[in-house]
């Protein structure tokens, strides 16, 4: 009998489907060192080779190393305003190493260590935050995007490149990589829709940092978790411990092996948290407690890593030494190499506007190429 045929059975049809169960949901946490170096699961293949262990941990100290000196530099007038990753090393790492080369990223701002480890130089990402444009016409790895500053607009783009994957047969993914603050953004929820709809190769990582610049994650969202935002979709989705770099590029490296096999689009939430202001043009004090954030270093994923590889004997102070010299070489010649790269001209600013530039802003082109600034 159709719904609402009668009204002698309105009441007991409304009845019914309040008590009926129409589908349920779950959402998994996964964890396999925790914050003590200690192992609460399985390990994966890949973190039985302690070499493997060893690069990720460099790759995250790497990571750190560069953060402190670009804030450096911006703290002495050599760089603009610069966004630091500190405390969310292990979940950039974990991400770029399960990726292939032939996969494509499409980062925020935060993204340094993904970056880095993905092939993008050192100084290109210097001359980016420097204002220089060039810096993200970087050569590895080419079909990489370039850093998206506004919330959440590269969403909608990150669908657009995984829906030309399929359509050319592609057995390769895109990654979207975005913050806690952007889950609450209508383009998040459209490229999600798109996403499960057209069952792309497409995997989002949340980075949940906990703070959307001042705004924490308690008052961003009611939903018990941010991974739980996807199942409207029809995507799958689970939390993972983001300081925890073997879980997040497990977790990583699953998803992109269902993506890329036709499985569809995935989620990942990871937990982490930014130990550093919002930028350096922030001052976290405003709104965090200095107790909140010594809670946290207890939690600090490059802290962890250390610790294990200690643990296992696969690792010594004179080994920490000669990487860390190694690492502040490769950084000083990278500054070095950005603060030598000559400014571009003026007139520059109008080449990549239009096909062909409009005779009004030819004109002003002309004029600033002459060096007439005021006419």
């Amino acid at each position: 009998m159709p719904l609402g045929s009668s009204e002698d059975s309105k009441g007991d049809l409304e009845t019914a489907g309040r008590g009926a169960l129409v589908a349920g949901f779950e959402v998994r946490y996964r964890q396999i060192l925790d914050h003590r170096a200690q192992l609460v699961a399985p390990l994966p293949d890949f973190a039985h080779d302690t070499q493997t262990l060893q690069q990720m941990y460099r790759a995250c100290v790497r990571t750190r190393e560069f953060d402190a000196k670009a804030v450096a530099l911006q703290r002495t007038g050599q760089l603009g305003t610069y966004p630091s990753s500190l405390g969310q090393e292990a979940t950039a790492v974990g991400t770029a190493m399960a990726m292939r080369t032939d996969d494509v990223l499409l980062p925020t701002y935060r993204e340094t260590g993904t970056m880095l480890c993905r092939g993008v130089r050192m100084t290109d990402i210097l001359l980016y935050w420097g204002g220089d444009e060039r810096g993200m016409a970087y050569a590895q790895p080419a079909q990489d995007f370039p850093i998206c500053v506004p919330i959440a607009t590269h969403a909608p783009h990150a669908v657009g490149v995984a829906y030309a994957m399929k359509h050319r047969g592609e057995q390769r993914a895109a990654v979207c990589a975005l913050g806690d603050g952007a889950t609450s953004k209508g383009d998040f929820y459209e490229a999600l829709n798109a996403a499960g709809v057209w069952q792309l190769p497409l995997l989002f990582v949340v980075v949940n940092n906990q703070w959307a610049i001042s705004v924490p994650r308690a008052k961003q969202s009611r939903a018990a978790t941010l991974a739980q935002k996807a199942i409207a979709a029809g995507i799958p989705c689970e939390q993972v411990d983001g300081n925890d770099v073997i879980a997040v590029r497990q977790s990583t490296h699953e998803a992109l092996q269902r993506a890329r096999g036709g499985a569809g689009p995935y989620l990942i939430e990871a937990l982490t948290y930014r130990m550093a202001d919002h930028t350096t043009a922030d001052d976290a004090r405003r709104y965090r407690s200095d107790a909140e954030l010594r809670q946290q270093l207890d939690f600090d994923p490059v802290k962890r890593q250390r610790s294990y590889l200690q643990n296992l004997g696969a690792w010594s102070q004179a080994q920490e030494k000669a990487m860390l010299a190694d690492i502040r070489e490769e950084i000083e010649l990278a500054v070095a190499a950005y603060l030598s790269t000559p400014a571009r001209a003026p007139a520059t600013i109008f080449d990549h506007l239009f096909e062909t530039l409009p005779a009004a802003l030819q004109a002003q082109r002309d004029r600033l190429a002459k060096g007439d600034v005021d006419g």
